[in-house]
């Protein structure tokens, strides 16, 4: 399954009605019914979703997490963020494969509370559940319900995914920037979408319009800010 979230403003918090679907239908359907609690009516109530970095894990949580009786809980959050609550309908665990012993016990009982008490889980990781190095009855229960791999869009989505967020901002955009962009650049749709916005601003400081020769000299400014960053650290 092949899915990205595209935040259209880097100022509003993640929302399912921007992902930028590709071919995750099933996934982002899924997803909405979690999202509305109505997973329940087709014998779901947990999932679980890996892949590598940059594929918007933890973005597609938080978009989750915008909805009420929602709480996100960090791989490295407090021991009283793993304690259930009646209050508390979908519950979202993030990055699974950093939980410290002592947190995979929690998760392990949050997990059977969530179920005794008919509420939803939601959890994702960098790999498939029975791949994570956990406890096995962690593993076993993050994987009990439906799991879905999360990858990156191809180049046409991607291509699709920035010009309908340049078209929703009004940037323009000369022919060809983008397609340098998504070839020249990170790959992952985050910071493709950030260069978006600072390509902007940059245009805006400038005051020239965006063209192949903008672009180019953005990304070589940001690559000898990087180094420079890099030998003040080393110093």
């Amino acid at each position: 399954m092949r899915q990205l979230l595209l935040d259209l403003d880097a100022e509003l918090p993640p929302s399912l009605d921007t992902f930028v679907v590709g071919q995750n239908a099933e996934l982002a359907q899924i997803l909405c019914l979690f999202s509305e609690k109505t997973a329940s009516q087709y014998g779901e109530r947990s999932v679980y979703f890996w892949g590598e970095t940059g594929a918007g894990k933890t973005h597609l949580l938080h978009a989750l997490a915008q909805h009420p009786h929602a709480r996100y809980i960090s791989a490295d959050a407090p021991e009283e963020q793993f304690f259930y609550s009646e209050g508390t309908e979908l519950y979202l665990l993030d990055d699974c494969e950093q939980l410290s012993p002592a947190a995979q016990i929690d998760a392990f009982a949050l997990f059977n509370e969530a179920k005794a008490n008919g509420a939803f889980f939601v959890a994702a990781g960098k790999q498939p559940p029975m791949l994570l190095n956990l406890r096995e009855d962690l593993r076993t229960r993050l994987g009990w319900g439906l799991v879905y791999q999360v990858l990156g869009l191809s180049d046409e989505d991607k291509l699709d995914a920035l010009e309908r967020a340049a078209e929703a901002k009004g940037i323009g955009l000369a022919q060809g920037v983008l397609p340098y962009l998504i070839t020249h650049y990170r790959r992952d749709m985050q910071s493709l979408s950030q260069m978006l916005t600072d390509l902007d601003h940059f245009s805006l400081e400038t005051k020239r319009p965006i063209t192949l020769p903008l672009l180019r000299e953005l990304l070589h400014r940001n690559h000898l800010d990087h180094h420079e960053n890099a030998s003040n650290i080393d110093r």
